[in-house]
C-alpha cells in the first residue's frame, strides 16, 4: 500500500480508501471487513449516517478492538440540514462511532446550486465551529453535480477536499481535478469499481479488449498514476474484495498498458463510427430536461464494449434518483430538434436516444441507501 498527501489536509492517506456502504450484513462481516482492510494498509474509512447501520457498526469495530488512532474517519452530512442540525448530527455521529473526533466531514451531495448556497451559508460556517473545538478536523464535499457546479464550490475555496465522480470512462470531471489541484485539496475518487463501470464483473469483450489486464486493475492503474488523486473508494461488502484493488501500484502506467488504454478508444470510435458521442455537453440544456450526454455516454459503452448490465444500472437511475442522478429518460424526446445545430459532430440525437432507451429501459433503479 501506498500513501498520498490528502491535499492541504495535511492527512497521509492509503491509496484505498474503504467505503462501508456494503459491508452491513452482520457487525461481524463488517468487523472482518475493516480489520483486513486495515491488515492491507488502508488507512481511511468512509462512512455516513444515511449509510444504513454503517456508523453504528463502525463505533462497535472499535469498541471491539480495532484502534481508532490507526485509521481517519470521514462521515456526512447533508446539504439540506441547518446549522443547528449540523452540529447535532456531528455529535450523533460521534455517538454512533462512539469516538470524541472525526478527522473528515463531507457535505453529502452538493448536486443543486441550492445545495451549494445552503452549505455556504449555514453549513460550512457551524462545521468550522467544531473544526475549533477539535471535534472535526477538516471540512470538504462529496457531489454528484454538473461540472459547472463542481466548479463553483471548489472555486469558493472553503474546503480542503473533494469527493467526485472521475474514471476512465467518465473523465467530463478532468476541469474539477485540475481546479482541486491548484486549491491544493484532496482528490478523493468515489466507487470506480462500480460507479466506473461495474468492473467487478465485466462483460467478456471489455476483458477481451484489456488483455491481458482485468478491466478493474487498469482503471485503477489509470487513476493511480494521476499523482492529483489521493485515494480510491472500495466499497467492498466482504474481506476477499479487497484483494485485488490494493494490488494495484500508482507507477506510471507501462508501455503496455497504454497501448491497452489506446486500444480501448479506438476500439469504441471505430465501432460507433458516425454515431459516437464525444461528451461535449453542447446539446444541453433540452426542453424535455433529457439527460442527453449521460444516455449517449452509456450507449456508446453498451455498443462498444458491450457494458449493457452497467448501462441498464445506471440508466434506471433516471427519473428515481433525484438530484442524485438528474435528468429524463430518452423517450421522452419530442424530436423537437433544439439539440442538432448544436452538435458539433452532427449526430442524429433524437434517433440514438429512442436507440438507447431500447437498449437499457429495465425498469425502476434507486441509490443503494435509499428506502
Amino acid at each position: 500500500m501506498q500513501y498520498r498527501r490528502f491535499g492541504r489536509t495535511e492527512l497521509s492517506l492509503s491509496n484505498f480508501s474503504l467505503g462501508t456502504m456494503r459491508c452491513l450484513s452482520s457487525p461481524q462481516v463488517f468487523y472482518q471487513t475493516v480489520n483486513r482492510a486495515i491488515e492491507l494498509g488502508i488507512n481511511h474509512l468512509e462512512t455516513a449516517p444515511s449509510y444504513g447501520r454503517s456508523e453504528e457498526y463502525l463505533g462497535l469495530a472499535f469498541q471491539r478492538g480495532i484502534p481508532r488512532e490507526s485509521v481517519y474517519v470521514t462521515t456526512k452530512v447533508l446539504p439540506t440540514i441547518n446549522s443547528v442540525s449540523a452540529d447535532a448530527e456531528i455529535r450523533a455521529s460521534c455517538q454512533h462511532l462512539q469516538t470524541d473526533y472525526i478527522d473528515c466531514v463531507a457535505i453529502h451531495g452538493i448536486n443543486t446550486p441550492e445545495h451549494l448556497t445552503r452549505s455556504i451559508e449555514y453549513i460550512v460556517p457551524e462545521l468550522q465551529k467544531l473544526v475549533k473545538q477539535g471535534v472535526i478536523g477538516h471540512i470538504g464535499f462529496s457531489t454528484h453535480g454538473s461540472l459547472d457546479l463542481v466548479l463553483q464550490a471548489i472555486q469558493t475555496g472553503l474546503f480542503e477536499f473533494v469527493n467526485l465522480h472521475y474514471y476512465y470512462f467518465f473523465q467530463r470531471l478532468a476541469p474539477a481535478i485540475a481546479a482541486a489541484q491548484a486549491q491544493d485539496m484532496g482528490v478523493f475518487i468515489i466507487s470506480p469499481g462500480d460507479k466506473g463501470g461495474q468492473l467487478f464483473t465485466p462483460p467478456a469483450r471489455l476483458m477481451e479488449l484489456c488483455q491481458p489486464y482485468h478491466p478493474l486493475s487498469l482503471t485503477y492503474r489509470w487513476l493511480l498514476q494521476d499523482l492529483r488523486v489521493t485515494t480510491l473508494s472500495v466499497g467492498a461488502a466482504e474481506p476477499e474484495e479487497l484483494e485485488l484493488p490494493v494490488g494495484a501500484g500508482s507507477e506510471s502506467l507501462s508501455a503496455e498498458e497504454l497501448m491497452v488504454i489506446d486500444r480501448l478508444q479506438a476500439h469504441l470510435e471505430t465501432t460507433l463510427d458516425t454515431d459516437f458521442c464525444s461528451q461535449c455537453h453542447a446539446c444541453l440544456p433540452c426542453p424535455e430536461d433529457i439527460n442527453i450526454p449521460e444516455i449517449l455516454r452509456l450507449r456508446n459503452l453498451t455498443v462498444g464494449y458491450e457494458m449493457a448490465d452497467y448501462g441498464k444500472y445506471r440508466y434506471r437511475m433516471l427519473e428515481n434518483a433525484g438530484h442524485w442522478f438528474p435528468g429524463k429518460r430518452g423517450h421522452h424526446c419530442t424530436e423537437c430538434g433544439d439539440c442538432l445545430p448544436r452538435c458539433p459532430q452532427q449526430l442524429k440525437i433524437p434517433e440514438l436516444l429512442f436507440d438507447a432507451d431500447d437498449r437499457l429501459k429495465s425498469g425502476n433503479g434507486r441509490r443503494l441507501w435509499d428506502h
